[in-house]
């Protein structure tokens, strides 16, 4: 109320200013009329200033009444917004406890799908869950990863240069990472006596382009990895342009998508009913991101896995969506400061570039 009587004296500070002035004035030419007169037998007359001060009192009476109805509205509406900003509140916090509840329904089932883990990592940034995937004909290594700040997870260059080659133990211990995989697909070749790589479509790192995605006349090339928020991104694209558009945070390219929006993805003809070694990045409704890594050309220890029997392990395993990654003697998975799997050359190939999780 304060406030509005002050306001108001502001406004009408001239009008009362005006009126002091008049009056005086009005006073002092009655008084300069005494003065110079020396008979003055009546002077009767109604002054019209007075007039104005009563309509003005009245206003400001007037006034005073509508301010005093005005605070009350005021009051009211208070009173109003502060029990609607505390339903609000109510709301959010109901609205944030369901969803802790659901995500911790929808973990029990992943968990449950998975297994029991047989390595485990937690820090402020991440939360890694490590299970063995051990079914009839191959054997394998499954990381679920949970983000809580996307900047640990990475698109690692090899040896931190676009056309080097490296293990993915080396690139681990390099960058001190707590896991890696192997990454995009790519080809190598000797340049001037060395081995130099040429990664297979685009490549993104720390959101800079290491390399422009160009579609290849295999229209199944994809582009896959995360955006800033740590949500895994990808698709066919036509253009570079379309790889823009997803915001990526990290990613590369390779063949084929396995599964999006929990379906399946109709598989190339050349890529259907083949076993081989196989890695694998995905996601779960909830946002965790999945890592496999798939053993093969090991006899009966593990003969690899056709993609078509990935796919149905992957919607058994409740994974959202799938990119089949570099497989082959390529694949290797790294937690810890060693190689989980065990690489069908007998041992890890360089290769190009690596996801991988920092601490």
């Amino acid at each position: 109320m304060n406030k509005v009587w002050v306001f108001l004296l502001f406004l009408l500070a001239p009008v009362i200013v005006l009126i002091v002035v008049s009056k005086s004035y009005a006073d002092n030419s009655q008084l300069g009329m005494y003065e110079h007169y020396d008979e003055v037998i009546t002077y009767e007359t109604i002054d019209p200033i007075d007039t104005e001060i009563d309509e003005v009192s009245a206003d400001l009476r007037a006034l005073s009444i509508r301010m005093t109805d005005i605070e009350t509205v005021v009051d009211h509406f208070e009173s109003v917004f502060a029990e609607f900003t505390s339903k609000i509140n109510q709301t959010i916090q109901s609205s944030k406890d369901q969803k802790y509840l659901s995500d911790d329904i929808y973990e029990q089932r992943i968990t449950k799908a998975l297994g029991e883990p047989i390595d485990f990592y937690l820090s402020d940034t991440s939360e890694i869950k490590i299970f063995e995937l051990a079914e009839l004909g191959y054997r394998g290594y499954i990381a679920k990863i949970k983000l809580f700040d996307s900047d640990v997870f990475k698109l690692s260059l090899a040896q931190g240069e676009n056309g080097k080659l490296e293990t993915t133990s080396d690139a681990g211990q390099r960058t001190g990472a707590i896991l890696a995989i192997n990454g995009g697909g790519f080809g190598a070749g000797k340049v001037n006596g060395q081995i130099v790589s040429t990664m297979i479509g685009g490549a993104v790192v720390d959101g800079k382009v290491i390399q422009e995605f160009v579609p290849k006349s295999n229209e199944d090339l994809f582009f896959v990895g995360i955006n800033r928020q740590g949500d895994l991104v990808g698709g066919v694209p036509k253009s570079h342009e379309e790889v823009l558009a997803m915001k990526p945070y990290q990613g590369v390219s390779f063949i084929p998508i396995l599964i999006q929006k929990g379906e399946k993805i109709e598989l190339p003809s050349t890529w259907a009913n083949t076993k081989h070694p196989r890695t694998i990045i995905g996601q779960y409704a909830n946002d965790d991101l999945i890592v496999i890594v798939v053993d093969g050309r090991q006899g009966d220890y593990s003969a690899g896995i056709t993609l078509e029997r990935l796919q149905d392990k992957l919607l058994e395993l409740g994974v959202k969506d799938a990119y089949n990654l570099d497989g082959g003697g390529s694949t290797a998975m790294y937690f810890k400061g060693q190689i989980l799997n065990k690489p069908s050359d007998g041992h890890e190939r360089p290769v190009a570039n690596n996801f991988i999780v920092l601490p």
